[in-house]
């Protein structure tokens, strides 16, 4: 294995070749090194996720915490060549951002295009997940762009959630991993509070529409966001280990 040793703070010793891509990227926008303890905190979670084995599932994902600058924040730890580069979109004013604990909306206008289309992966392989800091009573953490309930829309309110169905399951969203996973045509797997359901509900096909965050049609919230990912089918209770030792880890790396 090539250790790779970056500049600033001592050097941190990286050697996975997609963490050093994606910790440049962060520092170019940033225009500033990041702590050695985050460059070792984001590479330890890609080397992770590639031995449990769920790296090539994330198909898109930002880490929305560490980065010095929200631009840097919204450099995209995983992105495919045919998706848009993530966004921002409404009032400049109203983001409320900070390194440890993650990005929160203004709950009316302010929201994140993912630039990935909810059909980009297969009806029977998709997962959508988020690690919140802070959990809101009301809107959308993940969405689409038409938000209503849908033939095959995803969401993450929260309420309730959906995964390729147009029909919700109801649950009180809480800190930490929230997310769902489909492997299967008559069931998707949720996460939410560190435990894995299993919720009956036959898929349909995907809505062509794009994923946002923070947003669902007109529904905004003012959730505070960490981590998300967005892509196929994976096993949620290792992405939650991975991610909560991401934001702990980022979290004690800054002063």
């Amino acid at each position: 294995m090539t250790l790779v040793w970056r500049p600033g703070y001592g050097g941190a010793a990286v050697s996975d070749p997609d963490a050093q891509a994606y910790l440049q990227a962060v520092e170019v926008a940033d225009n500033q090194a990041l702590e050695q303890g985050v460059q070792q905190a984001v590479n330890q979670f890609v080397i992770g996720c590639k031995a449990d084995g769920i790296w090539d599932a994330i198909k898109a994902s930002c880490i929305l915490a560490g980065a010095r600058t929200l631009d840097g924040a919204l450099v995209p730890l995983v992105k495919q060549p045919a998706d848009s580069a993530p966004a921002r979109f409404g009032t400049e004013g109203g983001w409320n951002y900070t390194r440890k604990t993650g990005l929160q909306g203004n709950g009316t206008d302010n929201y994140i295009n993912s630039g990935r289309n909810n059909n980009a992966d297969p009806q029977d392989s998709n997962h959508n997940a988020l690690y919140l800091t802070a959990a809101a009573a009301t809107g959308v953490a993940l969405g689409t762009e038409l938000g209503t309930p849908t033939t095959g829309n995803n969401a993450i309110n929260a309420g309730n959630v959906r995964n390729r169905t147009n029909v919700s399951f109801s649950r009180t969203i809480q800190n930490g991993l929230e997310g769902t996973s489909r492997a299967a045509s008559p069931q998707y797997t949720l996460r939410s509070g560190g435990v894995s359901t299993t919720v009956t509900e036959s898929s349909q096909t995907p809505e062509n529409s794009l994923v946002l965050l923070f947003r669902g049609g007109s529904s905004s919230s003012t959730h505070r966001i960490s981590f998300y990912s967005i892509g196929e089918s994976l096993d949620l209770a290792a992405l939650d280990t991975r991610v909560s030792a991401l934001i702990t880890a980022i979290g004690a790396a800054i002063p």
